[in-house]
């Protein structure tokens, strides 16, 4: 069995300005409930250790195979079997090409709190911090509650971007050390949620209810997916418009990137075919959103 005092993680970044206010550090972690078809992390979905190879990457170095037998060359070509893998990550540490990439390493609270605090100096003047990511950082609530515990300790700014499809006692574990949620509302309509997510919202809006209840401040992201979920806007707006504690709500158009990521970790590309919402698209929505009383901006800008 896992240790629960570790988790598992994607990777950090770092001098983000996208996952919160001001300058902030980003950890990732892997694990997800969602199977939302435009999910542009694919390597965070699965909670399990996973190795992604990126052939266009590879020089032929050979490394990979003196360390394991789930690599090897054939004509020439560089050959992964993914049946002998176990996931160590071994690889990645020697390949020169940077054509493997291993996610899901464990990590312990203290032993990531350094990584996530080296910036800090840039946190106060713009006022950032850390973010927890993903992935689904209430898929590990109890690791994320100790490094939550730990970074309010360093006094840090702290902010969990999630999905809130989890249970109550995971979101009271997080919840008296999180400083902002950034909440993801796909879609209003149930039917639709489950279409695209493969998850019921119910869960969702009611956890949203909740930690508006709790009085902590909330920022709503909305990924605008034209033909997908462009129809939910009004609904999505008349329902935040009940709510006390939001304080912004962020429009983040949907962009049809390469399916790179899903081929170099075997999986089905189910990324939508559907154009990135234009100018005009985005200011509608914008508009109407504000019509609802909220402070709506579009997350391109």
């Amino acid at each position: 069995m896992k240790d629960m005092t570790k988790g598992r993680i994607v990777g950090i970044k770092r001098f983000g300005i996208h996952d919160g206010d001001g300058i902030r550090t980003t950890l990732f972690l892997k694990g997800c409930p969602l199977r939302c078809i435009w999910c542009h992390n694919p390597e965070a979905i699965s909670p399990k250790p996973q190795v992604a190879y990126l052939k266009e990457k590879c020089i032929g170095c050979g490394e990979c195979v003196s360390i394991c037998s789930a690599h090897s060359f054939s004509g020439g070509k560089h050959v992964y079997d993914r049946n002998k893998c176990v996931c160590c990550g071994r690889c990645e540490n020697v390949c020169l090409g940077e054509a493997l990439a291993f996610y899901g390493k464990e990590v312990s609270p203290e032993e990531v709190l350094p990584l996530l605090t080296e910036d800090r100096i840039f946190y106060g003047g713009s006022g950032g911090g850390v973010t927890l990511s993903g992935g689904e950082p209430l898929f590990q609530a109890g690791f994320s509650m100790e490094l939550l515990k730990l970074l309010k300790a360093e006094g840090v700014h702290t902010a969990v971007d999630t999905c809130g499809f989890a249970g109550k006692g995971d979101i009271d574990k997080i919840i008296g050390y999180t400083d902002i949620f950034l909440y993801d509302i796909k879609f209003y309509d149930n039917k639709k949620h489950v279409q695209y997510t493969g998850c019921t919202n119910k869960p969702i809006i009611e956890n949203l209810k909740y930690i508006d209840g709790k009085g902590k401040p909330i920022e709503i992201r909305i990924p605008l997916v034209p033909t997908i979920n462009d129809d939910q806007v009004v609904p999505i707006g008349r329902f935040l418009s009940t709510l006390k504690h939001i304080v912004k709500v962020k429009l983040l158009p949907y962009y049809n990137f390469s399916s790179s990521k899903y081929e170099a970790l075997e999986m089905e590309n189910t990324l939508p075919a559907a154009e990135t919402p234009d100018d005009y698209q985005l200011a509608e929505a914008v508009s109407i959103l504000k019509s609802f009383g909220l402070n709506a901006v579009n997350g391109k800008e």
